[in-house]
């Protein structure tokens, strides 16, 4: 995987770090990597690492490119409407590196394919905008031994981690079960046309890192992002030790399309609450509200210094996870950040924890100052 002369110039800046020099680009060169999805996600991502110069970069997408995608999707343009994703990206990526091979996969990820396909790569990166295929993914580079960058995008936030082998854990250790209820897409939800771009970029350089073995991956850490408030948090999360598909005594053996296997909380689930209803539960008496919610503000110090809701408790996210005992047994708990993006993330902990009288308040405190009291400062 020795460097030809244009790759040489191609690659020049990679060559000047030391980090990668030529042989970390031969590496790259050998590498082969799979993008599942070339949606919002997997455009930005599968760009930066055909321009990386990953030797091999294969495309799974079963979709066609609807007029709707160009708004975020940049494998794309008007004259793609109505072609097979797999293939338009594959066209897009040749050209845009000609010295790589674009593999495209016009077919729907299920159980019975995915473990022939992700065999045949070296580091998967996961932009499906579909629970039940993020957790056959999972499952499946579980199973196989493979390292996956997974990434996912709701509106103004976004989120990402890593999975390596035996050296953290995985997707399913974060979020495991839930009442089954699926997330919105972004048909359903929207989302901020530039949001893909940021996260995909990220599992680019994840990926790109992870087959170089430089840096620190987002093993362990979950990463968060807040367009609106440009924001980015991080709390760190450990192997599940029951957990049912990389924990010592794992009951998922093989590959399953059943919803049984694939149910888990996401962004947008969880309840929510407008500042109107929120203000209204605050002064509820009686039945059916016998007390008010607890508040649990998740934001940094500095941020719950500036304003915060009367009564609100501090507990940053980052720190949630540990203490989770200080909330009081059987309050009803309503999470606040600055914009919404945390909350639900709270959410989700709070709920891993035992913790079922979970929701957050729309918008965060942001909202909060402009629909109820703009005194509240928010930092």
């Amino acid at each position: 995987m020795t460097l030809n002369a244009a790759e040489r110039e191609r690659y020049s800046r990679h060559l000047l770090l030391p980090e990668i020099g030529e042989a970390g680009q031969q590496r790259l060169k050998a590498a082969r990597v799979l993008v599942v999805g070339a949606g919002g996600l997997g455009s930005p991502a599968s760009l930066y690492l055909a321009a990386a110069g990953i030797g091999t970069l294969g495309i799974v997408d079963h979709d066609r490119v609807d007029l709707s995608n160009l708004q975020r999707q940049l494998l794309f343009d008007g004259a793609s409407v109505g072609a097979g994703k797999a293939l338009a990206a594959q066209a897009r990526l040749r050209a845009l590196n000609g010295e790589i091979s674009v593999v495209a996969h016009p077919l729907e990820l299920r159980a019975d394919n995915a473990l022939e396909l992700l065999e045949q790569y070296d580091c998967i990166v996961d932009g499906s905008d579909r629970l039940a295929t993020r957790y056959l993914v999972n499952d499946a580079c579980v199973l196989l031994r493979r390292p996956l960058v997974s990434a996912a995008i709701h509106r103004f936030e976004g989120q990402a981690m890593t999975y390596l082998p035996d050296q953290g854990p995985c997707y399913r250790c974060l979020f495991p079960a839930s009442s089954g209820a699926e997330a919105p897409n972004c048909a359903e939800a929207g989302v901020l046309g530039v949001l893909p771009g940021v996260l995909g970029a990220l599992q680019a350089t994840e990926a790109i890192k992870v087959l170089l073995g430089i840096g620190a991956p987002l093993v362990g850490r979950l990463m968060t992002f807040d367009a609106l408030a440009m924001s980015w948090h991080e709390f760190r999360f450990q192997r599940r030790a029951d957990c049912a598909v990389c924990g010592p005594a794992a009951t998922i053996r093989t590959l399953s399309d059943s919803e049984a296997t694939c149910r888990a909380p996401a962004a947008g689930q969880w309840p929510r609450l407008k500042p109107s209803e929120l203000q209204q539960l605050l002064h509820a008496r009686g039945e059916p509200h016998p007390k008010p919610p607890l508040l649990v503000d998740v934001r940094e110090g500095h941020e719950f210094a500036a304003g915060h809701l009367t009564g609100s408790i501090h507990v940053p996210l980052g720190e949630l996870a540990h203490r989770l005992a200080e909330l009081p047994v059987g309050s009803a708990v309503v999470f606040i950040c600055r914009g919404g993006g945390r909350s639900r993330t709270a959410c989700e902990l709070a709920a891993r924890g035992g913790i079922d009288d979970v929701s957050y308040l729309e918008g965060g405190l942001t909202a909060w100052a402009a629909a109820i009291d703009p005194s509240i400062k928010v930092a």
